[in-house]
């Protein structure tokens, strides 16, 4: 705790705050990649510290806090709930608080359908924002690129190289993964607007406030996996392991403002692309990170066949 004192002070004089009002120090749980801390003012200031790992990960996860930089400033275009950002160094973030706790399973029908059209509506609008290029903002993989399919295949790339590297257990092997895609390849071409995408939105990034009346979208959080791009990869994560198809409300919040969500031969090929791209990750990511067996189980069991299925339904698609 005293690191995380001394480091606070440190954060909150770099930030141009004095660093004599800092009166508490806490971690946020809810986090996997960054150290997530609350910093508390003596003046009732109220902030998230969020602080870069040192261990190695995928090639993707270099300068993901000045990603999240990113997202917060498109968020705040955008005008939809999100953190907005204090001060930004290379290791660290600092950012306000959103009000809420982290979307769970205590919602009843009606306020899970209310809340699925409001995050629809508020994602339509993140995806009204645009960006200089194709990629991410980072420049881990160099300059953001002129179109989606240089951007996507060298995402693609990575993560598969990762999976080599990090001798990850895939359902399928990496060469043949990889052979899969590019058959989709062609269909990256119709995407030709970098848009923001967060790319990370499960519910554990969906704060819901209870404070009113009735809850609402109080934030949308941990935007360190954005890039820009095809707004339809939002809806793998907004799906998890499912089929954002079937999600009515979401879709209705989304076209009432303004979104595009045709699921056309095109749009179901880059949407089974980006399915393949985060499960990927997700299978990927447990060897730097050493995940325990309870976690590794469940990637093989749940994440690797939607790996699979996404891989299938490539297969299964007229593509000439």
């Amino acid at each position: 705790m005293t690191d995380s004192w001394e480091r606070g002070r440190s954060v909150l004089a770099a930030a141009g705050v004095p660093p004599d009002r800092l009166a508490h120090v806490g971690p946020l749980g809810g986090g996997t990649y960054n150290t997530v801390e609350e910093l508390r003012l003596t003046d009732g200031g109220h902030y998230v510290l969020k602080v870069a790992p040192t261990a190695p990960g995928l090639s993707h996860e270099i300068r993901l806090l000045s990603a999240e930089a990113e997202f917060c400033r498109g968020a705040a275009r955008a005008e939809v709930t999100a953190p907005r950002v204090i001060a930004l160094d290379g290791q660290w973030l600092l950012m306000t608080v959103c009000p809420g706790e982290p979307w769970d399973g205590s919602l009843d029908a009606v306020e899970q359908a209310e809340l699925r059209r409001e995050l629809g509506g508020q994602v339509a609008r993140l995806h009204r924002v645009t960006g200089p290029g194709f990629g991410y903002p980072s420049g881990v993989f160099g300059p953001l690129a002129p179109d989606w399919r240089t951007a996507f295949t060298a995402m693609f790339d990575a993560v598969l190289d990762d999976a080599r590297r990090f001798g990850a257990r895939l359902p399928r092997p990496a060469d043949e993964v990889a052979a899969v895609a590019r058959a989709a390849y062609d269909a990256l071409d119709e995407v030709t607007v970098a848009r923001l995408v967060h790319f990370d939105l499960w519910p554990g990034n969906v704060l819901v406030d209870r404070a009113g009346a009735k809850p609402r979208i109080g934030g949308l959080i941990d935007g360190e996996r954005m890039f820009w791009g095809d707004p339809l990869a939002d809806f793998v994560s907004l799906a998890l392991l499912q089929d954002i198809r079937q999600d009515e409300a979401f879709l209705a919040g989304y076209r009432d403002a303004g979104g595009q969500a045709v699921f056309d031969a095109s749009a179901r090929l880059r949407l089974a692309l980006y399915r393949a791209y985060l499960y990927l990750i997700m299978l990927t990511e447990t060897i730097p990170r050493a995940v325990g067996a309870d976690h590794l189980e469940w990637v093989q069991k749940a994440v690797a066949p939607q790996l699979v299925a996404a891989l299938d339904e490539i297969e299964a698609t007229d593509v000439s």
